[in-house]
């Protein structure tokens, strides 16, 4: 419901009424809005997780397997330009959760916990590419690439780009940002 009606149009009552169960019962869960708003956030990350083991598991064996880091880095990243319903809903509740927070600071500390948790990851597959790099150039690099990818995602998600296009920019993004930290083969 965030994704489609954005958090200021959230409506307990309507969210109630979506589950089939009294709004009551939704406050006995979710104690009140901000919490609601938390869990809205723990789920979208939670959705993305099951997506992205779910294209692990149906990808074929074989050249995959042997992968190296960077092409790693890449899948990770191109999964969330999935054209799915759920990575659809995904990416646009999280432009909404993020967009509120702006005004609204109670939702604040947990993105920004979420937002921690999405750049390490990005982080680790940026050391496995280059070991030697200094870790204040690796985590600037995965914000970066964090940052763009959000971006990239409302572009595609709102037309303004073509899925194929958003793609090609963060492939190209990790090129030159896995070339600032000096791996070998890539391109400066």
């Amino acid at each position: 419901m965030i994704a489609r009606q954005g958090v200021r149009g959230l409506r307990v009552a309507d969210l109630a009424a979506e589950a089939g169960v009294s709004t009551g019962l939704v406050y006995y869960h979710f104690k009140d809005r901000p919490g609601l708003l938390r869990q809205a956030l723990a789920f979208i990350g939670d959705r993305a997780d099951r997506y992205t083991l779910a294209a692990d598991e149906q990808a074929p064996p074989g050249p995959a397997e042997s992968a190296g880091p960077r092409q790693a880095l890449e899948r990770m990243l191109l999964l969330e330009f999935q054209d799915l319903p759920e990575v659809r809903e995904n990416s646009t509740a999280w432009g909404e959760l993020r967009a509120h927070s702006v005004f609204d600071p109670e939702l604040r500390e947990d993105l920004a916990a979420a937002g921690a948790a999405w750049t390490a990851e990005v982080a680790d597959h940026l050391v496995a590419l280059h070991p030697e790099a200094p870790a204040p150039a690796v985590t600037a690099a995965a914000e970066r690439l964090t940052a763009l990818l959000e971006g990239l995602s409302v572009r595609w998600l709102s037309g303004l780009i073509p899925l194929e296009h958003a793609r090609e920019l963060l492939r190209t993004a990790v090129g030159v940002e896995t070339g600032r930290l000096g791996c070998p083969g890539e391109a400066n």
